[in-house]
C-alpha cells in the first residue's frame, strides 16, 4: 500500500478491513470450525434426543387378578390385567414370573393383598396407592424447571460467545504486541480504528455464531414437533439477538482495553479475570434468580445482563411492550459509553510496551 492510498484510506475504510482480517482468521482456523460444528450438533441431537427421551412410553407391568378387581386397575395403562379364578392360579402365575405381582381379595381394611415372588413391587404399590387430588393457592404460572432451562439456553450462548470472541480478542491483540506486529498495524491505520475492526469482526462472528444455534435450535423443535415452545421463543429470539449484538460490543470493549494494558500472554490472566466477572455474575444472576420478579426485573435493566434477562421475561410474558426498549437503550448508551473509555485506554496503551500499565495511566491524555 503505497502512502497515497494509506492517507485515501478514512477511518471507516481501516476499521472494515481489519475487521475483515479478524473474520477471515477465525473463520479459517480449523479449532473454530470444528467447535462450531461440534456445539450445533450437540444443540440439535440434545433437542432432538431428550424428546425421544422424553416421549418414550413405559410398558405396562403384567398382574394377576383374582376375584372382585380394584376400582380404576382395569381402565388404567399402567398395568397389564390377567384375570384369574382364583389364589392359587394366581401365585402360580407369580412363580413362573409371567406376572410381575397379584392382586387376591383379603379380610383387609382395603379388600385385598398384594402377592409378590421375593420382594415387594414398589412401582406397582405406588400405582395402587391413593394420591389426593392437590389445589395450589398460588399457582406458579411456568414450572421453575422451565424458568432454569431457558436461563441456562440464554445464558449459555451468549456467555460462551462473548467469552470466546473475548479471549480471541484478548490473544491476538498481546500477540501483536509481544511480536511488534501493532507497530506495523498502526502505521497503516488508526488506533481507534484498529480496535472497533476488532470489535466488529469479532461481533460479527459472536452474532452468526449465536444466530446458527438459535438455527439449530429452532430446527430441533421444529422437527420433534414442539411447534407451540417454538411460536413461544420466536420473538424472544429476535430481541436476544438485537441485545446480543450491543451486549456483546459492549463486553469486547472491556475485553479489548484489558489487552492493551499488557505485553505478555503471561500478565493477561490479571485484566481478563475482571471482565470474565463482568459476564459470568449476571449469567449466574439469571440462574440463581429466575424465580424473584424483582431480582429478574432488575438484572434486566442492568446493561451486562439486560441481554439474557430480559428476553427470559419477555419469553414468559412478564415484561411490558415498553420495557425492552427502555433496557436496550440504556444497554446502547452503556456500550458507547464503554467503547469511548476503551478507546482512550486502547490508544494510550496500545504502544507501551514491558511492565502491565495501569489503569489510571492509560486514562492519562497521551
Amino acid at each position: 500500500m503505497s502512502t497515497t492510498q494509506r492517507q485515501k484510506l478514512s477511518t471507516w475504510g481501516a476499521t472494515l478491513l481489519v475487521a475483515e482480517r479478524e473474520i477471515l482468521s477465525q473463520v479459517r482456523a480449523k479449532a473454530f470450525i470444528i467447535s462450531t460444528v461440534i456445539t450445533l450438533v450437540l444443540v440439535l441431537g440434545g433437542i432432538i434426543l431428550s424428546s425421544v427421551l422424553g416421549g418414550r412410553s413405559v410398558d405396562a407391568t403384567p398382574i394377576a387378578v383374582a376375584g372382585p378387581v380394584p376400582a380404576g386397575v382395569l381402565s388404567s395403562d399402567v398395568f397389564e390385567v390377567t384375570e384369574v379364578d382364583d389364589r392359587a392360579e394366581a401365585e402360580e402365575l407369580v412363580r413362573s414370573e409371567e406376572v410381575t405381582a397379584a392382586l387376591v381379595p383379603d379380610n383387609s381394611p382395603v379388600g385385598f393383598a398384594l402377592i409378590a415372588l421375593d420382594e415387594a413391587p414398589e412401582d406397582v404399590v405406588a400405582a395402587l396407592s391413593v394420591s389426593p387430588e392437590v389445589q395450589l393457592l398460588d399457582a406458579s404460572e411456568t414450572p421453575s424447571g422451565l424458568r432454569t432451562l431457558i436461563g441456562l439456553a440464554f445464558g449459555l450462548v451468549f456467555m460462551m460467545a462473548v467469552l470466546g470472541s473475548g479471549a480471541t480478542i484478548m490473544q491476538n491483540t498481546v500477540q501483536e504486541k509481544q511480536s511488534r506486529v501493532v507497530e506495523i498495524l498502526l502505521a497503516a491505520v488508526p488506533a481507534r480504528a484498529l480496535l472497533a475492526g476488532k470489535i466488529l469482526g469479532n461481533s460479527v462472528i459472536g452474532v452468526g455464531t449465536a444466530a446458527a444455534i438459535a438455527a439449530a435450535a429452532a430446527l430441533g423443535l421444529a422437527v420433534t414437533g414442539q411447534t407451540e415452545l417454538l411460536d413461544l421463543l420466536s420473538a424472544p429470539l429476535i430481541w436476544f439477538v438485537v441485545f446480543f449484538v450491543f451486549g456483546f460490543v459492549l463486553v469486547a470493549s472491556v475485553f479489548a482495553a484489558g489487552a492493551a494494558l499488557v505485553s505478555r500472554q503471561e500478565d493477561t490472566g490479571a485484566v481478563m479475570t475482571p471482565a470474565m466477572m463482568l459476564v459470568m455474575i449476571p449469567y449466574f444472576g439469571v440462574v440463581l434468580f429466575g424465580d424473584n420478579a424483582l431480582v429478574m426485573t432488575i438484572l434486566s435493566y442492568v446493561p451486562f445482563s439486560a441481554p439474557v434477562a430480559m428476553p427470559v421475561r419477555l419469553f414468559f410474558g412478564e415484561a411490558e411492550w415498553w420495557e425492552p426498549l427502555i433496557s436496550l437503550t440504556l444497554l446502547v448508551l452503556a456500550a458507547a459509553a464503554v467503547m469511548f473509555v476503551a478507546s482512550k485506554i486502547y490508544t494510550n496503551s496500545l504502544l507501551r510496551m514491558g511492565s502491565r500499565v495501569t489503569l489510571r495511566e492509560a486514562l492519562k491524555a497521551s
